[in-house]
């Protein structure tokens, strides 16, 4: 009897791991997905070793959001609401169909400019307040140990690495979202970019550290990206680890646990 009761314990033991397993995959699946903030593109936004789900019902699914390729399209939406400008996004890049992370700048029909490093929507100015700086250890980052780019050239191992900060203001939101500069870059004055329909262009906060929808997809870049290439939006950081791996616990960031990304 005693061998039975055992035998049926763990039998129920695995039974119960099984199901666990199997809703957290369709959970998964359905509603969020586990993203690492692996570059400084979105500083002081995001930073490397930023953990975060994406919310991929925030707009829709898409071919690379839908669960199993089982959604029934309407008009290539399913359900949810429209992006909006200011939003984080992740999306598939159209060519190479890695993960990007950017935040949503231009809409379908937009007209989006850079000028001295000054953002222009359909001729509208995305007006910037001076910050002060941001500025965090020179040194790597992250599981791929890449160093970050500073306004202070020439800083050492555990120096201060300094960028300009601002506070921007997306015209016709009440978005407002720091961005930071590191330097005069070609990227600070470009054409005029004319969004398609079903369209959008996406920019990192990090503006001189951030290859987005200012360069094309040939060189590189973004280019503009695709409704279908929507994966969902980021809301919140989850958990954060400055050191190159999440088990170096004395690395890790509390006061960015469950943070909200604006």
């Amino acid at each position: 009897m005693a061998k039975a009761e055992k035998k049926e314990g763990i039998f129920e033991t695995v039974k119960t791991v099984v199901y666990a397993l199997l809703i957290a995959g369709i959970f998964r699946t359905l509603f969020f997905q586990p993203f690492w903030i692996p570059s400084g593109s979105m500083k002081d936004t995001l930073l490397v070793g930023d953990f975060l789900f994406v919310n991929k019902m925030a707009y829709g699914y898409s071919q690379y959001s839908c669960p199993f390729a089982m959604c029934t399209f309407i008009d290539g939406r399913w359900f949810g609401s429209q992006p909006e400008r200011g939003d984080v996004v992740v999306f598939r890049h159209p060519v190479t169909g890695s993960d990007f992370i950017k935040r949503l700048i231009g809409l379908p029909g937009d007209r989006v400019q850079v000028r001295d490093g000054v953002l222009f929507i359909n001729g509208e100015e995305a007006p910037q307040e001076p910050a002060g700086e941001f500025i965090e250890t020179f040194e790597q980052q992250g599981p791929i140990g890449n160093l970050p780019q500073c306004a202070n050239q020439g800083v050492g191992i555990g120096g201060d690495c300094v960028k300009e900060r601002f506070i921007e203001t997306l015209p016709g939101t009440d978005v407002s979202h720091d961005i930071l500069n590191i330097r005069n870059s070609r990227l600070d004055n470009t054409d005029v970019y004319t969004v398609p329909a079903g369209h959008f262009f996406f920019m990192g906060d990090n503006r001189d550290n951030s290859t987005d929808s200012r360069v094309s997809p040939n060189a590189m870049g973004v280019g503009f990206v695709p409704f279908e290439n929507l994966i969902g939006r980021a809301d919140r950081v989850i958990f954060s680890s400055a050191g190159r791996s999440m088990l170096f616990f004395w690395t890790w960031r509390g006061d960015r646990f469950f943070e909200e990304i604006v």
